[in-house]
């Protein structure tokens, strides 16, 4: 579970471009090189302490892997 403020903002914004792009057609190899190349810029750019990007990486892994996070909404039919 992720603690750390920022971890949270970047795991918010990371699990949002991932659905995001879901919607947009891509699909699950290309969703995982999105997140593999989120989290090298952050190594890269040392804002995360490493033990965070790698709690990061668990958080997301674990969101990408959960098929209900990509599930289209349906509205309910209008039966009058």
């Amino acid at each position: 579970m992720l603690q750390d403020a920022l971890a949270i903002r970047y795991y918010q914004r990371l699990s949002d471009a991932l659905v995001e792009q879901w919607n947009r057609g891509y699909r699950f190899d290309e969703l995982r090189l999105y997140m593999d190349g989120y989290l090298a810029a952050l190594r890269q750019s040392d804002v995360l302490e490493p033990y965070l990007i790698n709690r990061l990486e668990e958080e997301t892994i674990r969101f990408l892997y959960d098929p209900s996070n990509f599930e289209m909404v349906q509205s309910e039919p209008d039966y009058r």
